[in-house]
């Protein structure tokens, strides 16, 4: 019998889930409100699509898996993107410098939001049986027991009905899910806000004759500090550009202005990204968002479920950006999708329920690392900390501080924190005794950089010049 199926949003979880569908589904369409380029270009339903992106090893292994016979990584790759070792990044954590270990491992792969997306949907849209079609889902179709489809408003206004055998919503932030399945009767779905106020600034830079193989530098907030949280990161995309994001939690919001914007950049807990971007050619302007909170849909839990029907991606969760778990997440979630489907199939009884339950696991992981960090910023809105909130901060606080000085700690916890690993690695008896022990060297005093990396920072540091300008 021939099967079908709907994905509204045609953005990274919904190229994904129409990959995996289209190996068990005869027919996918992809229900996309805005017209998709054919090539790499801003979207407007993406304005987070400005700011620094990576992909975590967990999800790029998941969108290769995804998409049989293409390897994402190696177009990517292809196209100028970089990749670069975890623990082998220029990092200012909360409790200290981390050192670089030198090893090609955890590996994480950067370039523009653009591309990654594009690079995705060229891809799947690729694939027999998945079409694309232009148009924006209204409703549902169906009832509280099963969703039999969609209705769709094109760009006329004009309206018409699509059937399907699966409904899957990966329309993002913006979803209106909970609302209609309230037009079903299926209410009181348990939601979570966790808003620390973040506000992202971001610009490209071309990378600087001599620095191209400056690593990934951050330098991250700290949540423990009883002030704003002010962070910068500078990552290397395709192009020769580098793309400068620095954040700032409610009370230490970065500025839109250049001449700011920079400041900013010198003034986090170390100056070395603004050192770096202070002699640096800017290629854009900067560019601001607010859209930046974390929040979650427990839509597992609700009292009912309809058949035919799944939620993906940011329509069940968005997080905190600077944690880079959003691609990785949808992508884990869209490999529930097709594990489930490779199991049951579409049209076994209570399928779309488990599906769901399936998708909130990594869903859940990303939540709980994103929200344990933002709870402690100033003026955050959401659930305070409890006291085992409390009790974990000071184990997690302290088995950092460890990793800042031993390998094997901190690659336990990048295994843990790139969504590779449970939680539950990190109470395993190796490492509880390395957290107990403290410290196995001392701190570093500064940034570790290579004596080349050092020279290039120096050559490209105008700070002293610029702060007497301003003095002037």
């Amino acid at each position: 019998m021939s099967r079908s199926a709907i994905v509204i949003g045609g953005g990274l979880a919904g190229m994904l889930a129409a990959s995996a569908l289209s190996q068990s589904i005869d027919k996918v369409t992809v229900l996309e409100r805005d017209t998709l380029a054919d090539v790499p270009q801003p979207r407007k339903g993406l304005p987070q699509g400005h700011h620094a992106h990576v992909l975590l090893p967990s999800g790029r292994d998941a969108i290769d898996a995804l998409i049989p016979g293409v390897s994402i990584r190696k177009r990517l790759l292809a196209a100028g993107a970089h990749e670069a070792s975890l623990t082998s990044l220029i990092t200012l954590g909360s409790e200290g410098w981390f050192r670089r270990w030198g090893r090609q491992e955890h590996l994480l792969l950067t370039a523009s939001r653009d591309l990654l997306d594009w690079t995705v949907r060229d891809a799947v849209l690729g694939t027999p049986g998945v079409d694309l079609r232009t148009g924006q889902a209204v409703a549902l179709l169906g009832n509280a027991a099963r969703v039999t489809g969609v209705r769709v408003s094109d760009a006329d206004g004009e309206e018409a009905e699509l059937s399907a055998d699966l409904i899957i919503d990966a329309s993002g932030r913006g979803s209106r899910a909970a609302r209609w399945l309230g037009d079903f009767g299926i209410t009181g779905i348990p939601e979570s806000i966790v808003d620390s106020g973040l506000v992202y600034a971001s610009r490209l830079y071309r990378v600087p004759e001599g620095a191209e193989t400056f690593p990934v530098t951050q330098v991250t907030a700290d949540p423990f500090a009883s002030q704003p949280g002010r962070s910068a990161n500078l990552v290397p995309i395709e192009g020769n550009r580098w793309l400068v994001s620095l954040g700032g939690t409610r009370g230490g919001e970065p500025p839109a202005d250049a001449e700011g914007f920079v400041r900013f950049a010198r003034d986090v807990r170390h100056p070395i990204v603004g050192q770096l971007i202070s002699g640096a050619e800017p290629l854009s302007e900067v560019t601001l968002t607010r859209s930046t909170r974390n929040g979650r849909r427990f839509f597992e839990k609700a009292s009912a479920w309809p058949e035919g029907f799944v939620v993906l991606g940011d329509a069940v969760a968005t997080y905190n950006p600077v944690y880079g778990q959003g691609m990785s997440v949808a992508a884990l979630g869209a490999q529930a999708v097709h594990r489930e489907l490779q199991q049951r199939g579409v049209a076994t009884p209570g399928f779309a329920r488990r599906v769901q339950r399936a998708v909130a696991k990594p869903v859940a992981a990303a939540w709980a690392m994103s929200t344990s960090q933002d709870r402690w910023f100033p003026g955050v809105q959401g659930n305070a900390p409890t006291v085992i909130d409390r009790v974990l901060t000071r184990y997690t606080r302290r088995m950092t501080r460890v990793a800042t000085t031993s390998h094997a700690v901190s690659t336990a916890m990048c295994a843990v924190t790139t969504l590779q690993e449970d939680a539950i690695r990190l109470v395993r008896p190796f490492l509880l005794r390395a957290t107990l022990a403290g410290p196995v060297l001392p701190a570093l005093s500064g940034p570790p950089l290579t004596e080349d990396e050092r020279a290039m920072l120096q050559v490209l540091d105008r700070s002293e010049e610029e702060a007497g300008n301003e003095r002037e």
